[in-house]
This record gives C-alpha cells, sequence and structure tokens, in this order.
C-alpha cells in the first residue's frame, strides 16, 4: 500500500446523532478523552461552574448547555485517526445538522434506554438510511432503570426499519446494573463506581451462569439466560453486508457519564466501521485512492472568532492528498484558488495543518469565494459532487433593524448567515425580508447573532406559513403575483418561492393551479 491508502485506511470520520438530552454531548466528551485530546470531560450538569463542554463553542451553547450549530473535532487512537462531526442535538436543529450527514461515512445513534426511539431520532435517521449510511447505536444510561432491551431493539426494527444486532447485552439495569456480556467475544465487562475498566475472559459460554450467580440475584440472572437464547436463537445474525449497507445496526450498552461501555464501544466500532468511501461526481464515482485531489464545501461559517471576523469553509475531503498552499479549481465558477492556511479543528481551537487525508474535515479561509456544496479539484478539468440538499423551512418570520441607520450592517449579516445555510431568506416584492428556518431555534440563534456579531437589533415578527415551494417557471411567478392572496417572493439567488400556510392551503392552491409545476427544493433550477 502507497502512503495516500495507508492513511486512508486509518481514517473514521463519524457523527452523532440523537434526540435532546440522550447524552450525545456526553458521549463525544468521553471519546475525546480516550484519544487524549482533552483531559476532563464538561458534564453537562456542571456548565454553571464555567467548565462547557468542548463541542458546544458558541456563546449561546454554553449559556443554554445545548449544541445548537455543527463543530467539528479529530483525535488519535489505537492508529486511527477519528474525525467526529458534533451535530445539533436540540429539538429545534436545522439544516446544518441533515447536510453534516453528507460528509461522515458512519453514523453513531444514541438512544436512551429509558425512552427509545424519539422523534427527533426518526427524522435524522431516515436522512441516513436514504444515504445507506452504516447506523452504529450507542444504548445510553444504563445506570439507570430503563425498558427491557428486547423491547428496545424491537422498537428500533419496528420504527425505523432497520435490523438490530446486540454486540453486547447488560447484566442487570439501574440498581441491579452489574455490567454487560459481549456476545461475540464472550466477556463480560464489569460495571464498578470507580470507573476502573474490568474486563473478564469467559472460556465457554456456559460458565457466564455459573460466574454470575453470587453476582446477581437469581430474576436478573434467569432473565438474562433466557434473553440471551432468544436472541441466538430467534434473533438476526451478524451480517457484515448488512451494516456497510445501512440495513443492519450493531447495538452497544454503557452509560457515557461513567465512561461505561465507551472504550468498548470505540474498539468494536473502529474495527466494524467503513474507511473513507467513493463517492458518485459528474464524471464518474471517485474512488478515495484516486491520486487526483477532491473535496466538496459542506459547510460555512462565519465568525467562528468574533475578533477576527472570520468565515471558515469547511472542506471533506473525498480523494487524493491534500498540501498545504496547494492550487485547485473551484467547479462552479473554473477559477483557480490557493489553498492557504488551512485548519483543522478541535470545536473552537484549531491549528494549521500541511497535510491531510480523504474523510479528513479541513477549514479553509474563505473571503466569499464558496458556497455550501461547491467542489474543488486539483486539475482543470473539474467534475462535481452535487449539489447538497436544501430542505424546506417550515417556520418562518419577517425581521428587519430596530434602528433604521443599521441598516447596511444589517443586510451584511443576512447576506452572511444566509451563506452558510442555517436559514434561508426571502425577499417580498416590497424589499422585506422573510427568513425560513427548519427548526424554530435558529430564530433565537440568528437574533442573537446578528446582535453579537453585526451590532443590530431586530424586531422579529413570527408568521403563520409552514410550507414554502419553489415555482418552475418563473413566468408563473409573475402571473401568482398579481394575485395578492399569494405570499410570492424571492430567495438569496433571486429564484420564485411561494409560502403557504399549510399543507392544506398548498392542496386547494394545486387543484386551483394545476398545470404550476411546484419544487420541494431549489436544486437545478
Amino acid at each position: 500500500m502507497n502512503k495516500l491508502q495507508q492513511e486512508i485506511k486509518r481514517r473514521r470520520t463519524f457523527a452523532i446523532i440523537s434526540h435532546p438530552d440522550a447524552g450525545k454531548t456526553t458521549l463525544t466528551e468521553k471519546l475525546l478523552v480516550l484519544g487524549g485530546a482533552i483531559r476532563t470531560a464538561g458534564a453537562v450538569k456542571s456548565r454553571k461552574a464555567e467548565k462547557f463542554a468542548t463541542s458546544d463553542w458558541m456563546e449561546l451553547e454554553k449559556k443554554r448547555g445545548i449544541s445548537v450549530t455543527s463543530s467539528v473535532m479529530q483525535f488519535e487512537y489505537d492508529g486511527y485517526k477519528i474525525n467526529i462531526l458534533d451535530t445539533p442535538g436540540h429539538q429545534d436543529f436545522s439544516e446544518d445538522t441533515y447536510r453534516t450527514l453528507m460528509a461522515v461515512d458512519s453514523v453513531v445513534m444514541i438512544i436512551d434506554a429509558a425512552k427509545g426511539v424519539e422523534p427527533q431520532t426518526i427524522k435524522l435517521f431516515k436522512v441516513c438510511r436514504d444515504r445507506g449510511i452504516p447506523i452504529f447505536t450507542f444504548i445510553n444510561k444504563l445506570d439507570r432503570q430503563g425498558r427491557d432491551p428486547l423491547e428496545l431493539f424491537e422498537e428500533i426494527e419496528n420504527v425505523l426499519g432497520i435490523e438490530s444486532y446486540p454486540i453486547n447485552y447488560p447484566i442487570g439495569m439501574g440498581q441491579s446494573f452489574r455490567g454487560v456480556y459481549d456476545r461475540q467475544e464472550h466477556k463480560i465487562e464489569w460495571y464498578n463506581e470507580k470507573r476502573e475498566r474490568q474486563v473478564q475472559d469467559l472460556g465457554e459460554v456456559d460458565e457466564l451462569s455459573d460466574i454470575l450467580k453470587g453476582q446477581v440475584d437469581d430474576y436478573t440472572l434467569s432473565q438474562l439466560e433466557e434473553n440471551l437464547m432468544l436472541l441466538d436463537e430467534a434473533g438476526s445474525s451478524y451480517d457484515f453486508e448488512a451494516v456497510k449497507a445501512g440495513k443492519q445496526t450493531p447495538v452497544f450498552f454503557g452509560s457515557a457519564i461513567s465512561s461505561f461501555g465507551v472504550p468498548t464501544f470505540l474498539e468494536h466500532y473502529l474495527k466494524m466501521a467503513p474507511d473513507p468511501q467513493p463517492r458518485t461526481s459528474s464524471a464518474e464515482m471517485i474512488q478515495p485512492d484516486d491520486p487526483r485531489f477532491s473535496g466538496f464545501i459542506f459547510k460555512i461559517q462565519a465568525n467562528m472568532n468574533p475578533s477576527h471576523r472570520d468565515r471558515i469553509a469547511f472542506l471533506r475531503i473525498v480523494s487524493g492528498a491534500f498540501e498545504k498552499g496547494m492550487t485547485v479549481y473551484l467547479d462552479r465558477t473554473g477559477k483557480q484558488l490557493k489553498l492557504a492556511q488551512p485548519q483543522q479543528f478541535f470545536a473552537d481551537s484549531r491549528e494549521l495543518i500541511d497535510e491531510a487525508y480523504p474523510g479528513d474535515i479541513v477549514g479553509l479561509y474563505d473571503t466569499g469565494f464558496y458556497q455550501i456544496g461547491d467542489t474543488v479539484c486539483d486539475e482543470k478539468d473539474t467534475f462535481n459532487f452535487g449539489a447538497l440538499p436544501q430542505f424546506s423551512p417550515e417556520h418562518f418570520a419577517k425581521v428587519r433593524a430596530k434602528n433604521a441607520m443599521k441598516q447596511k450592517h444589517f443586510l451584511k449579516g443576512v447576506s452572511q448567515l444566509a451563506q452558510e445555510g442555517a436559514i434561508q431568506v426571502y425577499k417580498t416584492p416590497y424589499e422585506e425580508t422573510i427568513l425560513g428556518v427548519v427548526g424554530t431555534l435558529q430564530f433565537d440563534v440568528f437574533v442573537y447573532r446578528m446582535q453579537a456579531e453585526y451590532g443590530v437589533d431586530l424586531d422579529i415578527e413570527r408568521m403563520p406559513h409552514q410550507v414554502a415551494k419553489w415555482i418552475a417557471n418563473p413566468a408563473d411567478a409573475e402571473e401568482l403575483r398579481r394575485n395578492s392572496n399569494n405570499l410570492v417572493v424571492v430567495d438569496y439567488k433571486d429564484r420564485p418561492v411561494i409560502i403557504f400556510e399549510n399543507d392544506f392551503s398548498l392542496r386547494w392552491f394545486q387543484q386551483k393551479n394545476p398545470k404550476i409545476e411546484l419544487r420541494d427544493s431549489s436544486h437545478n433550477m
């Protein structure tokens, strides 16, 4: 293997998805501690003590104790180079979350043992399933009383439509929790309050009950034996190809807050998860070990360092080796660019790098060259990986600057935050500004950032509308504008959009105007 292939082999790039409070930030931090990237994890509970979670970097996140922007962290463990993309876990997440899932090769889904599969998990899971991304499940909070594991497997299969295969299985739960039994390696990992890792190898599977007899009560032991037998006889068998295709999820149990089960999960994950994958482009399927350098921009973040007013474009490397100062071509414009000052991230801290490989996420200084979905290549004969999906907003509001003298700053802030892609901006024929978001928290984030980063206080007026559709033919838009009942606006690229109050009014409109083509997104317009 050449150096490029060796580096690809040791890369793992994944995102963690979950419903709020299932333990996503805690698991992220424990993985970072394992990799030696941070010394102590800022538990969510101790946020008041100024010890904030490393992956929640924006001021607003620190105040609320939630992740609202996706951040990127890299660390090494056991010879592997791991890139974690932390996604907002708040119920009001944004398009940023969806797009982050376009830049990973696998996903870790956290489920709260007491609550099971929750609404947000279902939303994010669908995006993963549509892309066929391998999904690994970590069932968290085993040190508290939760639901029966078999019930949780059944829910994963029924609600998410994916087969589950438990790699390990809990011995008791809550007060009676004693550890987990590894079904593949026939080991017991004991749970203890001191948080020391204790693993005991079993020679024969039969020994399990002998070893547990003095350690757990009779009920817990009989339940465990019965359930393990049921899984062996009636459960799915482990199928690596099905895992790779996103059709089967390996399931692990643990307690992220006490670090229990986290090292075991990580070690299994690194062996089972795919290394960087090929991607379809406008030219051909691009393999990671293709010597031609290529990558795509999946996120733009302004003002990561407020004192510098900078803008960073996040690039996922697809093929070839990245070198500092290299010259590339931007497919959208055909222009040549020099990639100076490339950075790798650790939440809000970052360091300059000299090289990076497929699977890695690199931050590029952006003076306005890049847009979300851009492809860069090191050959003049460029290709692209296609546009990233834009999701139709579900919440709308009119915004304006409280102080008319700040209009210039207002327009600049709106334009820059729209380019980041967390909000969509529309203009009415009367030059009013309308924001569209996937989750309502983005309104708070927008108001906060406009004030903190651009010095503009806003008046924001929520609207009753819930659905936006792009109008395929601009001539139809002109016709529709004449009827004052229709709210026809343009997006930031001047493409016509019609906004409806609800699905009923959309259906009514379509019945009345069967010849007008409406689209869910602005792709290919």
